[in-house]
């Protein structure tokens, strides 16, 4: 075998002796990887298959699966008009919340890059919602707050502002769900904010130059600089917002009440599920979101590049 060159230190090993230590490295970076791969394998690929199964059965959790094939997915389609509802409200509470969640967290970050002094104490103090904005206590005390004669109906009954409880109206109900999710505008403004200190201030300088004024730098500057950053917050947010469940369920006591209005895809999707005990139905409309969802990022990730902005790339 023919000997590599030597140093000062001795005769470096041999290209066999290299090949021994990588093959050495390597079985020990996959023992490092077997705890995480066995988990992964055991706790969410092999569910993920057993319940796209459940989803051609009848199943109730007691007896076993009886094979049905497209049933379920008729059924869901055809005969359930709670599932058509879910689906409704879901997607207005996406439409309409996640779009105006992003534009409290872009406004906020963008006064938060134009302020030094506390602006670590600001930033922390919009962030600290979206740390238990999801919890079940703030779900209660949110529910409290919107309840009958609770804070916000009394503050509004001094305006003369007479609208009850939010909770229990079915006009209210919806837009203060979305509330509670625009309070929760904490983590994108972070990441807006993190945006926002990589755009070069050149950039707003050779625009004053030019005669733009605040709006149209904003058109011109700050949207396309950071798109890139916008489009992972639209991302995420979206998958986020198709997901809502325990702030819905807590509020709504599990019933979905009133008339449906806070009866999400998840929040229907559990007690079909675990309520009433129709597994393979639940199991089938978990993999009609996943499947919306996946449709949904596949089209954001193939419209990015009429939008979406990267450093270095050119047009």
């Amino acid at each position: 075998m023919r000997q590599l060159r030597r140093s000062e230190y001795g005769k470096v090993p041999t290209t066999e002796g290299k090949r021994s230590q990588n093959r050495r490295e390597t079985v020990a970076g996959y023992g490092f990887l077997l705890p995480w791969m066995l988990g992964f394998l055991g706790l969410t690929v092999g569910p993920m298959i057993f319940s796209l199964y459940l989803a051609f059965t009848k199943y109730n959790l007691f007896t076993a699966p009886e094979w049905i094939g497209l049933d379920n997915f008729v059924r869901m389609f055809t005969e359930d008009p709670q599932f058509m509802q879910s689906v409704q409200i879901t997607l207005v509470y996406v439409l309409v919340g996640t779009p105006i969640k992003l534009a409290a967290a872009l406004a906020v970050a963008m006064l938060l890059n134009y302020r030094n002094k506390g602006s670590g104490f600001f930033r922390s103090s919009f962030y600290a919602p979206s740390l238990i904005g999801a919890s079940v206590s703030v779900a209660i005390v949110w529910r409290a707050m919107f309840s009958t004669d609770g804070p916000v109906d009394s503050s509004l009954s001094l305006f003369g502002i007479e609208l009850g409880g939010w909770v229990g109206n079915v006009d209210l109900v919806i837009p203060m769900m979305i509330l509670l999710a625009v309070w929760q505008f904490g983590a994108p403004m972070v990441i807006f904010l993190a945006g926002l200190k990589q755009i070069p201030q050149e950039l707003y300088e050779a625009a004053e130059v030019d005669g733009a004024g605040p709006v149209r730098k904003f058109r011109s500057v700050t949207i396309p600089m950071l798109s890139s950053v916008i489009f992972f917050n639209l991302l995420l947010e979206t998958i986020n917002a198709f997901q809502v469940f325990a702030s819905a369920f807590i509020i709504s006591n599990g019933s979905g009440g009133p008339a449906g209005m806070t009866n999400f895809y998840t929040v229907y999707l559990y007690k079909r599920g675990f309520a009433d005990g129709q597994m393979g139905y639940a199991a089938a409309m978990a993999w009609v979101l996943v499947i919306v969802v996946a449709i949904i990022a596949f089209i954001l990730f193939k419209t990015q590049k009429s939008w979406v902005h990267y450093a270095g790339e050119n047009r």
